[in-house]
């Protein structure tokens, strides 16, 4: 395995843990990945980026769940229309990175994941400035937008995903 890029702990994982970031053309291991996500930048070296409007929300990386027999690509390019209603086929994206979570206590109950998980991350780059783009009617997300990264380190200062930008 590749050496971690960076490693840190987040407060929604409810015991002690380890989040490393891994920068890797591989996808990670199908039966522990349980997300997936989608960096797609533009040819003005911007981001696209969904917001939800909840507490605890608001900007972030399109991505979420593998739905059952889903590859960790599928679910990433429908995450991506889902969240932002830009449509790229699961081969327009590349595997670049994953964040790999490692429980150190056993799960409390009631927890949902594997005592080792995998997100995957994926990339596109598309040519020229992105066209505007929104969410499709019914999606959690309320707006879309291709974000300049100054302007992503201001909304997304905690993330973990931060240092693949």
């Amino acid at each position: 395995m590749t050496e971690p890029i960076a490693t840190k702990t987040v407060p929604w994982i409810p015991v002690a843990h380890r989040l490393d970031v891994i920068l890797t053309g591989d996808t990670p291991p199908a039966g522990s990945t349980t997300s997936a996500f989608a960096f797609v930048s533009d040819g003005l070296g911007r981001t696209l980026l969904t917001c939800v409007d909840r507490a605890g929300r608001g900007w972030d990386i399109p991505g979420g769940h593998l739905e059952p027999g889903e590859s960790a690509a599928e679910a990433a390019a429908r995450e991506l229309y889902e969240e932002t209603g830009l449509r790229l086929p699961a081969a327009a994206l590349s595997a670049f990175a994953w964040q790999r979570i490692e429980l150190l206590e056993p799960p409390p109950a009631g927890y949902r994941y594997p005592s080792l998980a995998y997100m995957a991350m994926f990339r596109a780059v598309l040519p020229g400035p992105g066209a505007p783009t929104e969410p499709p009617a019914g999606s959690e997300s309320t707006r879309a937008a291709w974000l300049p990264r100054a302007e992503i380190e201001r909304v997304c200062p905690d993330h973990t995903w931060l240092d693949l930008l």
